[in-house]
């Protein structure tokens, strides 16, 4: 296909689909891109020449039965829209899986910059990246303060016994894509069982929090906090540890998978532990397992990704690396868990 139709959007069915339900909104013939960067769900930036949106939709080919929920992520960014939370203005969610192949929904463009690199923060110097990282901290403050019943998800989750029922879905998620041998992943799930910590009070919880899943302005502030579809109602301290697994430098060269952690300016994670602990007034002594259990979700997410590349089932670069990070992630799980 040309660029202007990448595979996976059928741009004339998605302009009859949104003459027919948004009408006037559309002014022309549309054009999309894929949007690389992503490494779950799928991102088009769609245009008609004059206004732009975003298009999400799962995978190409095999999919989790809860990892690529169009209708949950649409449903929290329309919550969370009229918050202090900065999400994009969602457009319209279609279920019907003759238009694109596979639900999907469209939302406003927001203008920002995703930075996934350390590299890509250098530009912006010290100060700079240290407001960016901080103000990451101060949005996980805001969306955590939510009332969840106030906004219309009060059914989003069930907090009750969450982490528990967290750690076995990631399990039955790594059954489903377990096709080789990896040396201590059950290890780690089981001593994370055995020191489940005692939840606070639920929030909405985004799921996989982390700098290159929002957009910065120019004046470093968070223009719109991303890629929702792992949200629910549950433990908010499992966003902070997979914000502070992010903020570990993982020193491994040439990896399609980085942190920004090495960028000059970073605060230290305990700098941003002890600014959301000050910020939320909530208990973080157990945050330890918190990023033990974040690095078992993301080598559990990242071997699912590997899944698919074997299948030839992927659209995008540097996924035929990303099975050899797998066993990083759970080092690393294992690591944390101890020293906690």
């Amino acid at each position: 296909m040309s660029p202007d139709h990448p595979p996976g959007l059928d741009l004339d069915r998605l302009r009859a689909l949104l003459e027919r339900e948004r009408p006037g909104l559309v002014h022309g013939p549309l054009t999309g891109r894929l949007i690389e960067g992503g490494r779950s769900n799928l991102t088009y930036a769609v245009s008609d020449g004059t206004s732009r949106w975003v298009v999400r939709r799962p995978p190409l080919g095999h999919v989790l039965a809860t990892a690529h929920d169009m209708r949950r992520e649409h449903r929290v960014i329309s919550a969370l829209h009229p918050t202090s939370v900065p999400v994009p203005r969602p457009v319209l969610l279609c279920e019907d899986e003759q238009v694109l192949g596979a639900p999907f929904y469209v939302m406003e463009f927001v203008e920002g910059t995703p930075y996934r690199t350390a590299d890509e923060l250098v530009p912006l110097g010290e100060r700079r990246t240290r407001d960016a990282i901080l103000s990451l901290v101060d949005t996980l403050v805001e969306l955590h303060a939510v009332d969840p019943a106030g906004v219309g998800l009060a059914d989003f989750g069930r907090p009750e016994g969450f982490l528990d029922r967290q750690l076995r879905r990631w399990g039955k998620q790594l059954d489903a894509s377990r096709s080789r041998d990896l040396a201590g992943v059950d290890e780690l799930h089981a001593a994370l069982g055995r020191e489940l910590p005692q939840s606070p009070a639920p929030a909405v919880v985004h799921g996989d929090y982390r700098l290159d899943n929002v957009l910065i302005g120019p004046d470093d502030s968070i223009r719109a906090v991303l890629d929702w579809e792992m949200s629910t109602l549950g433990d908010p301290l499992t966003d902070l540890g997979l914000l502070v697994m992010y903020s570990v430098p993982l020193r491994l060269p040439d990896s399609p998978i980085s942190t920004t952690a090495a960028a000059p300016g970073h605060p230290s994670p305990a700098e941003l532990i002890e600014r959301y602990a000050a910020r939320s007034g909530r208990d973080v002594s157990a945050v330890s397992w918190y990023t033990a259990f974040a690095w078992f979700k993301l080598a559990v997410i990242l071997e699912g990704i590997h899944y698919r590349y074997t299948l030839g089932q992927t659209v995008g670069r540097g996924f035929d690396r990303i099975g050899e990070l797998v066993p990083v992630f759970i080092e690393h799980g294992l690591t944390t868990l101890q020293e906690g």
